[in-house]
């Protein structure tokens, strides 16, 4: 695959350098309750995803991706394409941002817009989904922007620090491309 590059940032294949950045955000248990993380990776296990990561998105069902800045900076954050389907045409999107101070730097939002375009374009899908925690207010805001509409809530989806809270699934439908 190769790079999609937007105004500000990339969108890239993993690389064997991206180590200690998967490392870093696999193991991050800030962002475990987004990413339905529950026990920690090993630099081992990092290493072998890293290794495997050339697999095709029909042989794996999934692409992840890393979002740079340029070619001189390491990755910022990843997004996902998740539980691909192309019998039916569609697949989860997920996406996360590292470092508090790069949110709201509008570096998701143009992460979002290149892989949604990659994904109806390249990939011809039908539509694209996104589970999102109903409290996650900046996440609801990034993916209603690009047209996602909200068409469900799960009840006491996620068991979180002792306590059951809900997720929404967003839906975009591919009419434009």
């Amino acid at each position: 695959m190769k790079t999609l590059k937007g105004d500000n940032i990339y969108i890239r294949a993993l690389e064997p350098n991206d180590l200690e950045f998967v490392y870093a955000i696999e193991n991050d248990q800030s962002i475990w309750e987004v990413s339905n993380t529950h026990t920690p990776y090993s630099r081992f296990l990092v290493k072998q995803y890293l290794e495997n990561a050339h697999q095709d998105i029909y042989e794996a069902k999934q692409l992840r991706l890393a979002i740079c800045q340029d070619q001189d900076f390491p990755a910022l954050g990843l997004i996902d394409l998740f539980d691909f389907d192309p019998k039916n045409n569609r697949a989860g999107v997920g996406i996360v941002i590292q470092d508090n101070e790069n949110r709201k730097q509008n570096i998701g939002s143009e992460a979002l817009g290149l892989l949604i375009e990659y994904a109806f374009c390249n990939l011809n899908l039908h539509q694209l989904y996104a589970n999102i925690g109903t409290e996650n207010e900046a996440s609801k805001a990034l993916f209603t922007k690009f047209g996602f509409e909200m068409i469900g809530v799960k009840k006491d989806w996620t068991f979180v620090n002792g306590v059951y809270k809900d997720e929404a699934i967003f839906q975009l439908i591919n009419t434009k491309f």
